[in-house]
């Protein structure tokens, strides 16, 4: 059995999984930030184009990455406002800058959706996508093709790999073989993708008329913002600087965010060779046939999929499954510690080894019965992603300003203001906009029927 320590003060994080082991780098900050930050949304970009068109959609996606990677910049240098002060999550620093019982009312929801509604998704597509590959690999035999296994089996089967692994993996440094083998695996099925779309070249009937849907105007103003929503929820991984940025060592004349900045530019540099072909590309190639419900792997598909290799197909999908296996382990690690956290403090002793195992079969139980339960999940992503839209865009420049307090009269505290507001704003427009499309489309709600 393992040893159970009483608890020593400054001793909590060392026993936590996300800080834990903080002798990660600069490289090793690389490979968890792009592992996280490419993921299943980029394959729908193309989908805001249809309805934006060229220059718009380009604006967007520009103005999307910018915003992104300047909120990751105030999130970075959050981590040690002042020396002697360490925030590794980012519920503490919303702690410290908007109290308590506001931080827990804006922030717990976005925190465990995007931790454990990331984990959803995931299982969701790799079960998709492993139902996929075995047809490909039936080569279109009817009789092979009628052995598949039901849509429950092919998740299931996703969910107890992942399950296996996650109890392997203490602590988030742990996880880097995995973020390793996701980051490859997640540039080369993109670069893959878009690289045969340019080689197929486009569809015959292609058209970049815009997308209309409806008569009204709210219709079209519905469609515009769930245009913009696509793309701007393509960009993810805010739930995870800090914790990776926790990683790292720290001293008063090297402290982590000189590290931490240096990775997130060569990371996002990776992030955006992979994403900005894979929207272009892919709307050149389709135009409007990239739909919300078909992102651009199942266009290809469909209409490349006949000429097209089984060892071409095969392997982006091969490519992917590795590349939701290595996401979810760093996607629910936030969520392991904070179930370890709450045991930790209630019985102030270090968390054994059966403890954590049972929590971690607990989330991953879980969240697999969701997944299961509600395989229409993905169709509610846009609504919840417009949800937890402030908490990337807005809450990192409200909390700057409160925590830092740059100078009222000056251009930082003016921009950071302004964002914060537009991106709330942004948000209930998201929602409203979101929620009007359920509403008049409805759902197809398939209750244990992935």
């Amino acid at each position: 059995m393992q040893e159970v320590q009483k608890l020593q003060p400054n001793s909590l994080d060392d026993w936590l999984p996300l800080t834990a082991s903080r002798n990660g780098n600069t490289f090793s900050t690389v490979f968890h930030i792009v592992s996280s930050g490419i993921g299943i949304q980029a394959l729908f970009l193309p989908v805001g184009f249809a309805t934006l068109g060229w220059t718009w959609g380009i604006i967007c996606l520009l103005t999307a990455f910018a915003w992104q990677i300047y909120t990751i910049w105030l999130l970075v240098h959050l981590a040690e406002p002042v020396p002697g002060t360490r925030y590794s999550r980012y519920m503490q620093v919303a702690k410290a800058a908007f109290g308590p019982k506001l931080a827990k009312s804006l922030c717990v929801f976005p925190v465990w959706y995007l931790s454990g509604g990331t984990c959803i998704m995931l299982i969701i597509t790799a079960g998709a996508d492993l139902e996929t590959l075995y047809k490909i690999m039936c080569g279109g035999i009817a009789t092979c093709e009628a052995k598949s296994l039901p849509g429950v089996v092919w998740c299931l089967l996703f969910i107890c790999i992942a399950i296996v692994f996650s109890q392997l993996l203490p602590n988030l440094n742990s996880v880097l073989k995995f973020s390793k083998t996701g980051t490859v695996t997640a540039v080369v099925y993109v670069t893959l993708l878009w690289a045969l779309t340019i080689r197929k070249g486009r569809a015959n009937d292609v058209s970049y008329s815009r997308v209309e849907e409806g008569k009204s105007g709210m219709a079209k103003y519905a469609n515009i913002l769930n245009a913009i929503g696509t793309i701007v929820l393509a960009f993810r991984g805010h739930n995870l600087v800090l914790e990776i940025q926790g990683t790292l060592p720290s001293s008063k004349f090297n402290p982590s965010s000189q590290k931490m900045w240096r990775a997130v530019k060569i990371s996002y540099m990776t992030i955006g060779m992979c994403s900005f072909p894979l929207a272009l590309t892919g709307y050149w190639a389709y135009g409007n046939k990239v739909t919300a419900k078909e992102g651009l792997l199942s266009v290809f598909s469909q209409v490349h999929g006949h000429d097209t290799s089984r060892g071409a197909m095969g392997s982006i999908y091969l490519l992917q499954i590795i590349n939701c296996l290595c996401q979810f382990q760093i996607y629910a690690m936030p969520a392991f510690d904070s179930l370890e956290f709450r045991y930790i403090f209630k019985k102030q002793q270090q968390c054994p080894r059966r403890v954590r195992a049972a929590y971690r079969f607990f989330f991953t139980g879980l969240i697999s019965l969701l997944s299961v339960a509600f395989p229409f999940f993905p169709s509610l992503a846009p609504f919840m992603g417009g949800l937890t839209l402030p908490f990337k865009f807005s809450y990192p420049c409200l909390m700057y300003n409160l925590i830092k307090k740059p100078d009222q009269s000056g251009t930082l505290w003016w921009l950071n203001l302004g964002l914060g507001c537009f991106g709330i704003i942004l948000s209930v427009m998201l929602v409203v906009a979101t929620f009007w499309n359920l509403v008049t489309k409805g759902v197809h709600a398939n209750f244990f029927s992935p």
